[in-house]
């Protein structure tokens, strides 16, 4: 069998949800060892997330053209949800009968774990679903804003879950690491490169990073200086408050005078050069509006789609 794994995210823009924990790491936690399984079983995989995109929707047509290329007869997006902190339990979407027999017991094997059943649903409101040419389903693995998912959440479980929901069967040998190479080579170092270049940070000699998966010294220098820039200690290492920093910048989300604040304005405050303080007073509206009006833009003040495409992309 022929099955296409996407791991869900991990490409900036396109970043995951945010709750106790980060969908990004889960869902290349699981991703990995759900590749690596299937591999062990004999069947063949192809990794569908992308090692870059310009937006969420390129991230997202990607994966589908690389599945639809490939002709992989099952194709499987791994996911995690968030939503009010209460919400908790697994769901599986699909669109096709054939795409629903396919959900049904990888569902079952999750719920096993101790997640509530919240169902096969259908998800024809969704890109990679409508997108993909061959039977789909797309795993909300539990809730990462849930406690008690968090708490029952584990990356071996989960995947061997989906394996055998997929399969009937897991490896009866211990499955070793996916080599970097069968991951996209887009390793946390390499990605983490590719994001501090996008937000325009530096090293200490203000060049940009070379994109490779060297964490030298020019790395951690620009990690620090980006710490610095986000009000967040400045460990030289890029750890889950560094990441969760960068992904709420790579966000792009509307910031309107007076009514934001915190690493985001930090971040406008530092690419418009004033005071990095995270208050969004009058000294930040003026610079943005001048920076607005020296790249063509509507001098609104107001951080919208077009002003963080002149900012990032």
């Amino acid at each position: 069998m022929k099955f296409g794994i996407d791991i869900g995210h991990n490409c900036p823009p396109d970043t995951g949800a945010r709750g106790i924990k980060f969908e990004d790491n889960l869902t290349m936690e699981v991703g990995t060892k759900v590749i690596a399984k299937l591999k062990s079983l004999g069947h063949e995989v192809i990794s569908c997330k992308p090692d870059r995109a310009d937006t969420v929707k390129d991230s997202l047509a990607q994966r589908c053209n690389k599945a639809n290329a490939n002709g992989v007869e099952i194709y499987v997006s791994i996911h995690f949800n968030a939503f009010n902190g209460q919400a908790n339990g697994t769901e599986v979407y699909a669109t096709s009968d054939k795409g629903r027999q396919i959900a049904k017991p990888v569902l079952d094997e999750i719920v096993k774990l101790g997640f509530f059943n919240r169902g096969v649903k259908s998800g024809s409101h969704l890109f990679v679903l409508k997108n993909t040419s061959m039977p789909a389903i797309l795993i909300e693995s539990c809730f990462i804003d849930s406690q008690k998912d968090v708490n029952l959440y584990n990356a071996e479980a989960i995947s061997n879950a989906i394996v055998k929901g997929l399969t009937g069967k897991l490896p009866t040998t211990p499955v070793p690491p996916v080599p970097d190479d069968e991951q996209n080579t887009d390793t946390t170092t390499l990605r983490l490169k590719k994001s501090l270049n996008r937000l325009k940070i530096t090293d200490k000699n203000g060049k940009p990073l070379v994109e490779d998966n060297s964490l030298d010294e020019l790395t951690k220098s620009a990690i620090e200086k980006f710490q610095n820039i986000a009000g967040i200690q400045a460990t030289r290492v890029a750890g889950e408050t560094t990441w969760n920093a960068i992904n709420l910048i790579l966000a792009k989300r509307i910031i309107r005078p007076n009514h934001a604040g915190g690493t985001v304005v930090r971040y406008l405050q530092y690419r418009v050069g004033v005071e990095v303080d995270g208050v969004f007073g009058p000294q930040t509206e003026a610079a943005i509006k001048t920076f607005q009006r020296q790249n063509g833009l509507d001098a609104d003040g107001i951080v919208g789609g077009m002003t963080w495409q002149k900012l990032i992309g």
